[in-house]
């Protein structure tokens, strides 16, 4: 099976964030006849997929999505953003990369090897991994895990290689928090201080203590966690006037050395030492996790190797991805195509690296499927 014709196919449904527009569709039309059961499941206004073919251990789960983000000014394109045209050799349109791409190739890579293979493979696809991710691959994990279908095991397929088809695998990423402050003072006039209560310097003061050192330096696996003060706003048009509150907004990206609680437990001391009155939210997208290599890492290492001929990295570095859910479950690594231009105009990816990608996928389920796996 080429994973052109299905990329193609996934392309043309233009299914920006959260909206399906068919590609769930044309995924079971290509998972049917290999043999899987697909199950739709929708949450909100999310479509998703669960497709599993077996019933035995080990079970290896692929984890992907089919939501792409918005195109954008259609000026930047060189062609249609959902045409899925090829030129000269490269196939052109939103979600090539990241990461329709990876779908079809998994799949292809599945039609490629016997249909008898020992244990089981299952698709957990989304449409909600570009967006909120509330009504994703979260609500089918909790499916999944009231219906007896956790896997041993998972591979997500985003676009984790940097400079060549597998020289990097993802075997961890950062948390991510945003923290937004707002700091109370009194209102007065800026000629009578000794009358207000200047709730700017008190802030200034607060960043400065969350900013002056390092959260710290690093551990094993990851960079130093990074505390970037991303907002600082008082809303006062007025020249003489101290104004009543301020406010600022933050985004902690945390390493394993953190939970996203001890951080806000942090600020709030931080906060606490001022003496004024503050109103903090923290929202957390998700706490770091690392899989630690073993087996499964070598296995993923081994394979790689062998079918790209490259030596893979590990790596835990950039934003989130879905994985963040996965690992609450069982072993999971992110392992893709080249992401140079996921969520650019004119977002492509070479066919030849496509049918590389399945090729690689397929090494991977060998080596994953033959004897159970321990993390």
């Amino acid at each position: 099976m080429d994973p052109l014709p299905l990329l193609q196919d996934l392309i043309r449904c233009p299914s920006v964030t959260p909206a399906d527009a068919g590609a769930m569709a044309v995924l079971e039309a290509a998972l049917a006849p290999l043999g899987f059961t697909c199950t739709r499941l929708r949450f909100g206004e999310v479509e998703n997929l669960f497709a599993r073919r077996g019933t035995g251990a080990p079970h290896l789960c692929f984890a992907g999505h089919t939501d792409v983000v918005p195109p954008g000014d259609a000026s930047g394109w060189s062609t249609d953003p959902f045409a899925a045209e090829v030129r000269e050799g490269t196939v052109y349109g939103r979600g090539a990369v990241d990461m329709k791409g990876g779908i079809a190739a998994w799949v292809a890579a599945v039609a490629s090897l016997p249909p008898d293979l020992p244990g089981s493979l299952s698709l957990l696809i989304t449409g909600d991994e570009e967006g909120p991710a509330t009504d994703g691959t979260v609500r089918v994990l909790e499916w999944m895990e009231a219906n007896g279908q956790i896997p041993d095991m998972c591979i997500v397929g985003e676009p984790t290689s940097k400079a060549v088809l597998g020289d990097t695998i993802k075997i961890g990423r950062r948390g991510s928090m945003n923290v937004s402050i707002a700091l109370h003072g009194v209102q007065g006039h800026s000629a009578y201080p000794q009358r207000a209560d200047n709730p700017i310097h008190r802030l200034v003061r607060v960043l400065h203590r969350l900013t002056a050192e390092p959260l710290d330096a690093g551990s094993e696996w990851f960079e130093p966690s990074t505390l970037q003060v991303t907002s600082f706003d008082v809303g006062n048009p007025a020249t003489n006037v101290i104004p009543p509150v301020a406010r600022a907004r933050m985004n902690i990206r945390f390493n394993d050395l953190h939970s996203s609680a001890k951080l806000t437990a942090r600020i709030r001391d931080v906060l606490e030492a001022e003496g004024a009155r503050y109103e903090l939210d923290v929202s957390c997208s998700g706490e770091s996790f690392l899989t630690q290599p073993g087996d499964f890492v070598a296995a993923l290492q081994t394979a790689t190797r062998k079918a790209a001929g490259v030596e893979p990295a590990l790596d835990t570095g950039g934003g989130t991805s879905d994985a963040r859910f996965i690992a609450r479950y069982c072993p999971v690594a992110e392992l893709g195509a080249v992401g140079t231009t996921m969520h650019k105009a004119d977002e492509s990816t070479p066919v030849e690296e496509l049918r590389s990608l399945s090729r690689l996928y397929a090494a991977v389920i060998a080596a994953l499927l033959p004897a159970r796996i321990v993390a």
